[in-house]
């Protein structure tokens, strides 16, 4: 059956093309697309990826739907394909066949359309690959997606290896916080976090002068800048365009594109610095959003996660795997308050999250009420649980801190957190009555 509708789509004038939606592999391509794609037989697809085909990426498409496609629906979007140099009208639905899923997408050729909507000079080309670039890139639901697809769109359309943003941190370094590669190109990302300073010196200095980096061959800067020189060259980067990214006239980064070769060096330095202002707003807003969700999950005294936080948490935890519960309740806080000051209980209450950052870190912690604190401990095992335990304490007695601790474990994730933490917090009352008992403090104090 499945195969009677791929022979449908052979010899059909538009670009077809179909993928398992699971595992992204091409099932079908109909003759006009395996022609420009420059396979001579449906042979020669097995094992290739969508991504990797279709858009010459290394991982899925930013801006793939292969999420929203139904049955019997077709999504329709149109863009410019820099593969393939054509303007696309791309209609995609969902296709099953017993337990498989398939994407197919058909895609109409619209560049006669654009063409004899603008003449073909430069300068309307180069409005023409921003605006579609921006158009696909502000349909994305968070600034992180719009820069991803933004990324991807110019290091297609400019025929790079690699597009990336690395940003200045506190320490005075460089992060690379985004990067997109090509097809068959090692990341870099990961080893890419606080360059020391010294490394892009140099570049930082053109940037303050309101100037660019193009470097047309890596050997030019061999004996001018060996540093830099080194590192490029271990990337297997012959050349690049890197443009500054500026907040109030200061460079906070840069971006840019490793080995361009699908325009002219001067058309991608015009194309990065006009995108340059779209990537200094969407950090903006990047920023912006992560303050407000800082605000909305984070306890502003000790910066562990709030009730909000921990509730999200709860209602997003996949179930089947080991879970340790670690409640705390700061003993005599009440006394601290009354007799030296709330800004003396804040301490306190800083200092009780200090502790169980230090022993429990690795796992998400949460302050649930005025003086309750919480360390959810995904994935621990009992011994992990109970040396924690017992280090929270030590912790506590470096400190002159007292904390009534109780905890509780379940091996394989099927009880569920509410009911660890109702046992966790009953051993934490126990715990905090032995203490009274064994000092002889009067606990309402």
């Amino acid at each position: 059956m499945i195969d009677e509708i791929w022979k449908f789509f052979e010899n059909m004038d538009e670009y077809v093309y179909v993928s398992d939606i699971d595992t992204h592999s091409l099932v079908y391509m109909n003759r006009k697309a395996r022609n420009t794609y420059g396979f001579s037989s449906m042979e020669e697809l097995c094992g290739k990826k969508c991504y990797e085909t279709i858009q010459k990426c290394s991982s899925p498409c930013a801006n793939c739907n292969n999420c929203e496609l139904q049955e019997g629906k077709f999504k329709e979007l149109s863009y410019y394909n820099p593969i393939i140099g054509r303007h696309l009208m791309v209609k995609n639905t969902l296709q099953t066949d017993g337990d498989r899923r398939y994407r197919v997408e058909i895609a109409f050729d619209v560049s006669d359309e654009k063409c004899c909507a603008q003449a073909d000079d430069s300068s309307q080309n180069l409005e023409a690959f921003i605006n579609e670039g921006l158009r696909i890139a502000l349909q994305m639901p968070t600034p992180d997606r719009s820069i991803d697809v933004v990324l991807e769109y110019l290091g297609k359309a400019l025929g790079g290896d690699r597009t990336y943003i690395f940003e200045k941190n506190e320490e005075g370094g460089d992060d690379n916080t985004y990067e997109w590669v090509s097809s068959g190109v090692t990341p870099e990302k990961d080893n890419l976090q606080n360059v020391p300073p010294e490394v892009c010196a140099s570049w930082y200095k053109k940037f303050s002068e309101k100037r660019p980096i193009v470097i047309s061959e890596l050997e030019d800067i061999r004996e001018s800048d060996p540093l830099q020189y080194n590192i490029l060259k271990n990337q297997k980067i012959h050349s690049l365009i890197v443009v500054p990214l500026y907040n109030d006239k200061v460079a906070i980064g840069f971006y840019g594109i490793d080995n361009p070769t699908g325009k002219s060096l001067d058309y991608a330095l015009n194309m990065l610095q006009i995108m340059g202002h779209f990537i200094v707003s969407s950090l903006k807003r990047r920023n912006l959003v992560r303050q407000l969700q800082e605000m909305s999950f984070c306890d502003s005294l000790t910066k562990l996660g709030n009730r909000y936080a921990m509730n999200v948490y709860i209602e997003t935890w996949q179930s089947g795997r080991s879970m340790g519960v670690v409640y705390c309740d700061v003993t005599g806080l009440k006394m601290v308050n009354d007799t030296q000051g709330h800004e003396a209980g804040d301490r306190l209450l800083v200092t009780a999250g200090e502790c169980l950052r230090k022993v429990f870190g690795d796992y998400s912690l949460f302050r649930i009420g005025g003086d309750e604190f919480l360390a959810l401990c995904s994935g621990i095992n009992l011994d992990g649980l109970q040396k924690g335990e017992a280090a929270l304490k030590q912790e506590m007695e470096k400190d002159n801190l007292v904390l009534a601790v109780g905890c509780a474990w379940n091996p394989d994730g099927t009880e569920s957190i509410d009911k660890l933490m109702a046992e966790a917090e009953s051993r934490m009352y126990q715990d905090k009555s032995e203490y009274y008992k064994r000092t002889g403090i009067d606990r309402r104090k």
